[in-house]
């Protein structure tokens, strides 16, 4: 060895890339080989300016003003660019921040309701043609049928509840819980007939107020509102819980 000390530069570089016509910083990494003309033709595609209208400005790791690159011939590795510096694409050409993001400037493409269905690519030719959802009559003649057949079983349930009973609540996958009723009718907060209860618990999620409405009066978490066949009537006693206890 000759006691000479060699210093090894990596042949590439990791730089932070910004532009005026893009709020976005992203990075890249280039070889310090290619001149500064080649360097332009590579961030063409990533900036969105072409090459023949870009100035170049290079800033140091903590954004601190370096120098123009402004020798096309000169090598990208001539400057002193270092990983995680910065260089700032101008673009001379005109162009405005967000230009290519604002979609706001794009025009769109409308299509009456009317010209839309006389096409035979779309998904609704597509559901018509096969008697898909809501184009299948029959289907859906069976489905309101059943949902009025539900309604009305729903109905008959709550002509046989009154305000005052006590009454068990089994909705599927929640826990028995023993509750006095309310409220029996209709809301305004969902179609159909609604029991309005008083648990015995905290277990609700109101005091009898919903969407601004008061329907009953309860503590705060005491009150529900569930359909009627999920409610059975019934001599139900009010069991002492000891909340009231040390």
């Amino acid at each position: 060895m000759d006691g000479g000390i060699t210093v090894v530069t990596n042949p590439t570089v990791n730089v932070r890339l910004t532009s005026t016509i893009s709020s976005f910083e992203v990075q890249r990494r280039f070889n310090r080989g290619i001149t500064i003309a080649e360097l332009k033709g590579k961030l063409e595609m990533v900036v969105g300016a072409t090459a023949s209208c870009m100035d170049l400005e290079l800033f140091s790791v903590s954004d601190k003003f370096l120098q123009k690159m402004d020798d096309n011939e000169a090598l990208l590795g001539s400057y002193h660019v270092d990983d995680d510096c910065r260089i700032h694409v101008i673009d001379r050409s005109g162009g405005q921040m967000g230009e290519f993001t604002d979609v706001s400037k794009v025009e769109k493409f409308e299509l009456s309701d009317g010209a839309y269905e006389k096409r035979t690519d779309t998904a609704r030719s597509f559901m018509k043609k096969h008697r898909v959802g809501h184009f299948n009559e029959d289907e859906m003649a069976k489905k309101k049928a059943e949902l009025a057949a539900r309604e009305a079983e729903q109905k008959a349930a709550a002509d046989t509840i009154s305000v005052g009973n006590r009454c068990k609540v089994q909705v599927p996958g929640q826990p028995t819980k023993l509750a006095t009723v309310m409220y029996v009718g209709t809301t305004d907060f969902k179609p159909g007939h609604w029991v309005g209860v008083k648990y015995d618990e905290p277990l609700g999620k109101h005091n009898g107020t919903v969407e601004g409405k008061q329907y009953f009066e309860c503590g705060n978490k005491y009150g529900g509102f569930v359909k009627p066949l999920s409610v059975t009537v019934g001599d139900f006693p009010e069991e002492d819980y000891g909340l009231d206890e040390m």
